[in-house]
Formats: structure tokens, sequence, C-alpha cells
């Protein structure tokens, strides 16, 4: 995007906004980038004079585009746990659950992004706009092509389930506890242990050099604990507001980021990434 405009300044000043629309419509910081850059496409090729609410407009084509990559990742599974990490917000756990709102702004919590992958793609588009953006029920209806009742219904039904499974915050006390546990036990090759913690529908998902691997399943994911005993010897974080490990290597460099996701005192979703070149890229925090 070249050229400052009366267009372009309208465009980046709802860049923000948008870009947190698809990113709690996707869970994906590198798609929620990609559906703002297509927006800002449609919107260069639209006459502007058409155009009578940009805010409404805009929000409505980020709307419909997330809505055709959660269509599309039904069709693909596994496509919707790929390279999510980039740019994750890592910060040391000193013991303190993460207060910052500054920092945690811009993060949605593994937990709720597992919840909200539950979510059927209507009820997840309903619940975002609505709940967490305050876009009324009529501009909703008119993105999914349904009356304004049934997309309250939508809504409705999805702050349900999420209620369903609302948990203390992120990083409290009790996620840490479960996840020091899984820890301990990976250590000390701790099979009942592990698979005590573990939810049964446990999502792994290891994105190293040679690709990003998803391993569902808690007997599946305790065969590979020894990834998570290497991380037990580092430090505790904070990943996106959520409890994680990080790891050094002897010369400073990171090793591995582990990031946890704990539901019902049972941990949902464990991310890993242990590719040097995606770790490089991240602001973390220097070993002790």
């Amino acid at each position: 995007m070249s050229g400052t405009t009366p267009m372009v300044e309208a465009f980046e000043s709802r860049r923000e906004r948008l870009r947190a629309i698809a990113y709690r419509m996707l869970g994906s910081h590198s798609d929620a980038e990609d559906v703002v850059q297509e927006a800002w496409l449609r919107l260069s090729r639209q006459d502007a004079v058409t155009i009578h609410n940009l805010g409404g407009w805009l929000t409505t084509v980020v709307g419909r585009i997330s809505l055709d990559v959660l269509r599309s990742r039904q069709a693909r599974p596994e496509a919707s746990y790929d390279e999510r990490l980039p740019e994750l917000v890592v910060t040391i756990d000193d013991g303190r659950a993460p207060e910052d709102e500054a920092v945690l702004a811009d993060s949605v919590g593994l937990a709720l992004l597992v919840v909200l992958e539950s979510l059927r793609p209507n009820e997840r588009l309903a619940f975002v706009l609505h709940d967490l953006f305050a876009v009324p029920f009529d501009e909703i209806g008119r993105i999914l092509g349904k009356s304004a009742d049934a997309t309250k219904m939508l809504a409705s039904r999805a702050r349900r389930k999420v209620r369903a499974t609302e948990q203390p915050a992120e990083g409290g006390p009790e996620q840490r506890e479960v996840v020091r546990a899984f820890l301990a036990a990976a250590r000390h090759g701790a099979f009942e242990e592990l698979l005590r913690v573990l939810d049964p529908e446990v999502r792994l998902t290891v994105d190293s050099p040679g690709g990003t691997v998803v391993v569902i399943g808690a007997t599946k994911v305790v065969a590979g604990a020894r990834l998570a005993a290497g991380a037990a010897r580092g430090r505790p974080v904070f990943v996106d507001g959520s409890p994680g490990v990080l790891s050094w290597d002897e010369d400073g460099s990171p090793l591995a980021l582990l990031a946890f996701g704990v539901v019902d005192g049972r941990i949902v979703e464990i991310r890993a990434l242990v590719d040097p070149a995606k770790l490089a890229l991240l602001d973390l925090p220097d070993p002790e």
C-alpha cells in the first residue's frame, strides 16, 4: 500500500480493528493479516462514492472473507492448525498473573481459541462480531444472509457454548499448576500422571523445520512427551497470556517454545515451536 490519499488514511485508521476481528475469527495472526490485505485490495477496486459507511463496509468484507476461511478449514481440518506462531507475545512468568493489558490486549488465550474452534463458522462470526465488537445483529445478518432474529439465535447458542467452558483467566495459578504437573510427569516418565492431566482429545501441534505435525489424543501425545521433558528444563513464560515454557540451547539461542491451553483442569492444547528460523523471528526473553 503506497501513497497517502483519503481512502488510504481511512483504511489505515481502521486497520487495527479489522485485524483484531479477523484474528478473533481465525485465531491466526498470519491469516488475519492476509484477510486485512484482501480487504484493502477489494476496497482499492471499489468506487469510494458508492460506500456510504466505510467502517461497516470493511467489517462486512472482513467478516465474509473470514467466514470463507473458516468454511474451507472444515473441509481441511488440519489446515486450521497451521503456522500460527510468528507473532506470539512471550513474557517471563514471574509467579504473578499476566495483568499487563497493553501486552495482552491483542492476544486470545489458547483455551478460548479451543472453544471458538468448536463453534460452527456462522456461530463464531455472530459471537465474535456482536459480543466482542458490538456489531449490530442486522449487519451481521447481512453478512450471513440471515434475519436479525436468526443471527441473535446463533450468537446466543455460541455464547452458551463459550460460557459452558469459561475458566479463570489464562495463566492463572490453576492453569499453571496443571502445566507444572505435566512437565514434572514428563521429566520422570510418569505415564499415568501424564494421562491424568491431559484431555483425552488433547491436540499437540509441533512446528519444526520439516513442517507442522498435528497429533490428537492423550496416548499419542504421551508417546512424544520427551519433547516436553526437554522443555521442562527451560523457564516458565506466558505465551499470549497462556502458561508456557521456553528453553535455550547451550549457546543461548532459543531451542523450544511450548504453549498450553487448559480447560477444566486438563490440558486440551499444546503448541510446540522448535523451528529455529521461526523462533528467531520472535521477541523472546533472554536466558538467565
